[in-house]
């Protein structure tokens, strides 16, 4: 007979609020299922009260390790809307940041993978490099965290010569502890035994399962927005798509640490190609209203596809902001892979999707009897959720215990 073992929203294993309950029989999970939405903000709710030109710096909060990724996203699709196209040096500038960013949030996953199997040598090690990378974003953005590079029409600021030096210094630096990261990881027993044939996920069920990111490339989905559908620089950008059909929690590991060093010759790349000189930025004010349009955008944030969906009525504010993050495409996976596994092998099996529950999180309101959806206000929101409390007191502390 299986039990219950839930597992949050509160719990030492997790870094943010999801419950996800497993069912056990004796030390193996036979089965699992997710419950979502305990850190749901209402962004898009919010962004449709939001200036297009405000949105900017609202997207960059729905994730702060991969705000870039956000922000780029949202100005790329509000180019599209507008109709504007931003300069070369402009794209070359918001690659750059990309894949920068890119670097930071696998330094700092894989730090926190190691954490989770109990082997904390190389989560000092990892971020103690990230910072090289966070220096070199501060110097570039003038912030470690939100940079505020993108606008509409392009970048706000321009790289530096100094920046440039220190760039090829850092991707230089980072592509040898790359290097240096792998040769651990496939020689070190601890790290072997919590990971190798931990959280198996073939590719027939990474497709099935419509996996994105590091998590399906390592179990052979060659699938990358960055190929696929080129945008910024990519196109011209001579690089290589990381595989691994390893279809575990280690081929995970592998797939990001081969993909920082192509990040760093994708930076090493940018620095010799870009133009030297040249506009950052089109003129726009942030009063302009845009034309009746929609458009999609999608970029390839460090955890997946990331996507955007904008409608403009044609006045200063979005009609829908629509944010599909990559996490939300993963999360179905993680029930998949816990199950024949034991329960200490949950924690790295969770973590190896590389969870954003924060940007992960919405909310959709429907009524079940007359199959509608709805949409409350804060007030009404309130007033439901004391409601059901007070109705359903003693099941909530009942699942408490």
């Amino acid at each position: 007979m299986a039990v219950k073992l839930p597992i949050g929203p509160i719990h030492p294993m997790l870094k943010e609020p999801i419950n996800l309950t497993f069912y056990v029989e004796g030390e193996v999970v036979v089965d699992a299922e997710p419950n979502i939405g305990f850190v749901h903000r209402g962004i898009e709710k919010l962004a449709e009260k939001k200036t297009w030109f405000q949105n900017l710096y609202l997207c960059e909060k729905v994730c702060g390790i991969c705000s870039s990724a956000h922000q780029g996203c949202y100005a790329q699709g509000a180019e599209k809307i507008f109709e504007k196209e931003p300069p070369e040096k402009a794209l070359y500038i918001r690659t750059l940041m990309w894949e920068l960013e890119r670097l930071h949030s696998h330094l700092l996953w894989l730090g926190v993978i190691m954490h989770e199997i109990g082997f904390d040598t190389l989560f000092m090690y990892t971020w103690k490099d990230r910072e090289r990378v966070l220096d070199l974003v501060e110097l570039i953005s003038g912030r470690r965290v939100g940079y505020s590079i993108n606008t509409i029409g392009g970048v706000r600021r321009d790289i530096s010569y100094e920046a440039i030096k220190m760039a090829m210094d850092v991707a230089n630096y980072i592509a040898e502890r790359a290097q240096f990261y792998e040769r651990v990881v496939l020689t070190e027993r601890t790290i072997l035994d919590r990971t190798q044939g931990i959280g198996y996920l073939s590719k027939t069920d990474a497709i099935r399962l419509n996996t994105v990111g590091p998590t399906a490339r390592a179990s052979g989905v060659r699938r990358d927005v960055r190929q696929d559908v080129p945008y910024g620089v990519y196109e011209e950008s001579p690089f290589s798509i990381v595989i691994d059909t390893g279809c575990d929690v280690l081929a995970r590991i592998i797939v990001r640490i081969r993909e920082m060093i192509i990040s760093a010759e994708i930076i090493k790349w940018i620095l010799f190609t870009m133009p030297k000189t040249g506009s950052i930025q089109v003129k726009l004010s942030p009063f302009t209203k845009p034309p009746e349009n929609e458009a999609i955008s999608r970029v390839e944030a460090p955890r997946g596809e990331l996507f955007y969906y904008l409608k403009s009525n044609g006045s200063q504010y979005p009609e829908r902001v629509k944010i599909r993050t990559p996490t939300l495409a993963n999360i179905v996976s993680v029930i998949h892979m816990v199950k024949g596994h034991y329960i200490a092998d949950i924690p790295p099996i969770v973590a190896g999707i590389d969870p954003c529950i924060s940007c992960m999180d919405r909310v959709i309101i429907v009524d079940v009897n007359k199959e509608e959806r709805k949409v409350l206000s804060h007030q009404e929101l309130r007033r439901y959720s004391i409601k059901w409390y007070k109705k359903n007191r003693a099941w909530v502390r009942e699942e408490r215990r």
